[in-house]
């Protein structure tokens, strides 16, 4: 397991004009409504040579269907995790041990109706809803819980209302 490399990736915490966070579940877990780590942050992979700033934009753009937001924030420093061992060699096209991962805080500037699910041929997700930044470590799953614990205080400036 150790001998695979950690996927470079970014991930987008996106506060909305109320200070909470959009949060979406798999589509490939569409039981998930109550269960821990079937909702989650929007992430993807940064392309070879892509500045991490644009690949969170991009990703959002790709995952969510909008770009109607602008980054506020970013967490110092790079975040790992490691897949469980079940999954090693099945997720991440099985060439990845786990994720090294970009984190950015970003402002939602458009409307509800502007994020769009259904616009990628295959959607990762299949509902979304906003949540209270406090409630992301309990959604997550436990392979990624410690990471959205210490999002949810180094983003902790960002969830107040902006009116």
């Amino acid at each position: 397991m150790t001998e695979l490399p950690y996927r470079p990736n970014v991930g987008a915490v996106l506060f909305n004009r109320d200070g909470k966070v959009f949060v979406a579940r798999r589509a490939d877990l569409p039981n998930a409504e109550g269960m821990a780590g079937g909702w989650q942050l929007p992430q993807g992979g940064i392309d070879a040579n892509e500045d991490p700033r644009a690949a969170v934009l991009r990703e959002l753009e790709e995952e969510i269907g909008t770009s109607r937001a602008r980054i506020i924030g970013e967490h110092p420093g790079w975040l790992t995790y490691d897949l469980p061992p079940e999954l090693v060699g099945v997720a991440l096209g099985g060439r990845y041990r786990g994720q090294r991962q970009r984190w950015f805080a970003l402002r939602f500037l458009g409307k509800d109706s502007d994020i769009r699910l259904d616009l990628d041929p295959h959607p990762e997700f299949d509902a979304w809803r906003w949540a209270e930044l406090a409630e992301l470590p309990a959604m997550a799953v436990g392979f990624k819980r410690a990471i959205y614990e210490l999002l949810a205080k180094s983003f902790a400036p960002f969830a107040a209302p902006r009116g």
